[in-house]
């Protein structure tokens, strides 16, 4: 087929470099977004006279149509038009001739695969900000069932001190809070439009930038038409900010392999969230958790690719740029994968209660708290730490704990014991007592839940 870029070319491309250079194999799931910004165009050119009304009218008559079209299956994409937008150029000007041919003035592809990527990665981060206020819905709604239930906290994955579920699930809230306000940041950085930069140096047609820009719900207009064609940030922001999220996910889906352990035995996952072995009966793998965790290092990977194929561009637009669609494309798919097969294994796991607690009641998690006891006695907290210290290891040799030594053992160790120690050392009391804004007593994860349900509520 003759090129529409062709005029200036004395033989065809090899048909090895047309699959080469080809991107219609991924680009095309953009048609809806550059079908759309191709009538805001056309109306535009009408509008302002660069085309006669009618010209104008009926490409966009013809465009809605070929949309249509393709929503129903009755259009195949051709890999020797190149890419998305010279398909729907292609099959414009075999419906209405010449009058097709008129849709690309004033604009470059450029300026136009800058604006369908824009487009369509404001679509995309609106539904991944969906998928992350589900998931915070779940983990707030779990956190409200489990404001007494206890378990060990870690440091070094060694049990450090006592804690709520609710309090821990409220840490992972926290941090998709974040994640979905690093949405909205990138949305607004996407939220510029750039058509009417042309090929770098915008046009000599009276274009009127703000019409096509309201037409399509941007926000604003890009400022430099080099700019306008040649930034990708957003969606290396993008991909970054689903780095930090698959990480979050990442970082939780490693505590559910290990809760979910024989070792551990604080969840039982459900058995539409888990595997068997082909060999071993007895299995059941954390297969989904495992597959959130190893596709981490897959968006990882994409955030990489994009910004070592942006670093060494110069000014204005270069054909690397064409590489940001995959990684672009894959980050975003693997994102939304994730996210509710996540929230639905969190939303569907048993959680043992006892277990956690027996588990809080070992490893000495309330030692902090035997030494804060005894600074409220006086004792300088620095010598309260040594006392403990010396208890614990007594503990370790006798192979006991610090609620079962008896008030002459801890006597032996400093005079300053009395019996009021054993309250102050009792698990509950450990969490109760930590009614500090951010701890983990009831009411201070209830004030946190009902504070993350009045910003849900805004979102």
């Amino acid at each position: 087929m003759q090129k529409l870029w062709g005029g200036r070319f004395t033989k065809s491309t090899d048909s090895f470099t047309d699959h080469f250079h080809s991107s219609i194999g991924f680009d095309s799931r953009m048609y809806h977004e550059d079908i759309t910004g191709s009538m805001a165009h056309a109306a535009m050119l009408g509008k302002q006279g660069i085309i006669p009304q009618e010209d104008a009218d009926l490409i966009v008559k013809t465009l809605g149509e070929i949309l249509e079209d393709i929503e129903a299956g009755k259009v195949t994409f051709d890999e020797k038009a190149e890419d998305i937008h010279m398909n729907m150029e292609t099959i414009l000007i075999s419906r209405i001739g010449d009058v097709g041919k008129k849709l690309h003035t004033g604009r470059s592809r450029n300026d136009q695969v800058a604006l369908d990527t824009r487009m369509y990665t404001k679509k995309e981060i609106t539904e991944i900000k969906a998928l992350v206020k589900n998931l915070l819905v779940e983990l707030n709604t779990l956190a409200e069932a489990h404001t007494e239930t206890i378990l060990p906290g870690y440091t070094h994955l060694q049990r450090a001190q006592p804690v709520t579920l609710a309090h821990h699930l409220l840490a992972y809230v926290e941090m998709f809070k974040r994640d979905y306000d690093r949405l909205c940041d990138a949305y607004k950085r996407t939220d510029v439009m750039p058509l009417g930069s042309g090929a770098l140096a915008t046009t000599t047609y009276p274009l009127d930038r703000y019409f096509v820009a309201e037409q399509l719900g941007f926000a604003a207009i890009s400022a430099n038409s080099m700019d306008g064609v040649s930034d990708r940030d957003f969606c290396v922001e993008l991909v970054s900010d689903l780095s930090m999220l698959m990480m979050h996910l990442s970082r939780f889906c490693e505590e559910i392999i290990l809760w979910s352990s024989h070792e551990f035995r604080f969840i039982e996952l459900d058995d539409a969230y888990a595997t068997g072995s082909s060999i071993m009966p007895q299995k059941k793998n954390p297969d989904m958790a495992e597959l959130i965790r190893g596709k981490t290092g897959r968006v990882y990977g994409h955030l990489m690719g994009l910004l070592t194929t942006l670093k060494g561009l110069p000014l204005a637009y270069n054909k690397d740029m064409q590489e940001d669609k995959e990684a672009l494309f894959d980050a975003i798919d693997t994102v939304k994968m994730c996210l509710p097969v996540f929230t639905n294994m969190i939303a569907t796991m048993t959680v043992k209660k006892d277990n956690m607690l027996q588990a809080a009641k070992g490893g000495f998690t309330n030692a902090t708290d035997a030494a804060d006891w005894l600074v409220k006695q006086g004792v300088p907290f620095r010598d309260a730490h040594s006392i403990i210290g010396h208890l614990v290891l007594y503990c370790i040799e006798h192979n006991t704990n610090l609620d079962d030594l008896s008030l002459e053992e801890y006597q032996a160790i400093s005079p300053v014991f009395n019996e009021s120690v054993y309250d102050a050392i009792s698990v509950k009391q450990c969490v109760e007592a930590r009614n500090v804004i951010g701890g983990p007593s009831k009411a201070m994860t209830t004030k946190a839940i009902a504070d993350n349900k009045a910003y849900l509520e805004k979102l």
